[in-house]
């Protein structure tokens, strides 16, 4: 089988893929061009993530608290194993005293939620971008291969112009797959996000409870 060939069932695949399961997750209310199977969940709630008592409206100015904000940028980068964040957390919650421990743990619980579910949705909206450009991609590649077999099928085809086509089209669908994996990993991102908000919110649970 021609490389040109082999291209045109690579991606006649991929772009069937994105039909077949674009119905089922419109079924969940979710959007139609959704690539990842992880099921798109645009912004998180506060509620899903805080179980403990109601956060009083002056949490929400986390922002204005330098420690608290210091913390909430320090322990939400993936960077920092999740182990040290949690302990970040629990040496933060000794140097309190009892009267500000509450409060400003409530502040950092929602300054968490804050900045996390922003990045989560970012990610999530980068990628869409992501996603609508192979879609162009494997579109542009299939009319390119499709094209590439036409010109080999012409008698007086140029081979040095078929050889220079033929291999701009291997170039292009070898950066394509690339993106096709890369587009896998990226899609757990903001799962690992959301399950790193879950567990720092519940170390300030559990260091409320301990107090």
């Amino acid at each position: 089988m021609r490389f040109s060939a082999r291209v045109m069932t690579y991606l006649g695949a991929f772009l069937l893929h994105g039909a077949l399961v674009g119905p089922a997750l419109t079924a969940q209310g979710d959007d139609p061009e959704w690539p990842c199977i992880q099921r798109k969940v645009p912004e998180l709630s506060l509620a899903q993530i805080w179980t403990g008592p109601e956060l009083p409206p002056s949490a929400s100015e986390w922002a204005d608290d330098a420690d608290v904000s210091y913390l909430v940028a320090e322990v939400a980068a993936r960077r920092v194993p999740l182990a040290d964040a949690e302990q970040m957390i629990r040496d933060f919650a000794t140097r309190l005293t009892p009267e500000e421990r509450q409060m400003r743990l409530a502040k950092l619980v929602r300054g968490l939620f804050d900045h996390m579910n922003r990045e989560r949705s970012q990610v999530i909206s980068g990628i869409g971008r992501y996603a609508h450009k192979q879609r162009d991609l494997a579109d542009a590649l299939r009319k390119e291969a499709s094209a590439v077999d036409a010109l080999r099928a012409k008698a007086d085809a140029d081979p040095n112009e078929v050889a220079v086509r033929n291999g701009r089209l291997v170039f292009q669908t070898r950066i394509f797959q690339e993106r096709v994996q890369s587009l896998t990993f990226v899609c757990e991102v903001p799962t690992l996000i959301e399950q790193r908000l879950y567990a720092l919110v519940k170390t300030i649970s559990q260091t409320l409870e301990n107090r």
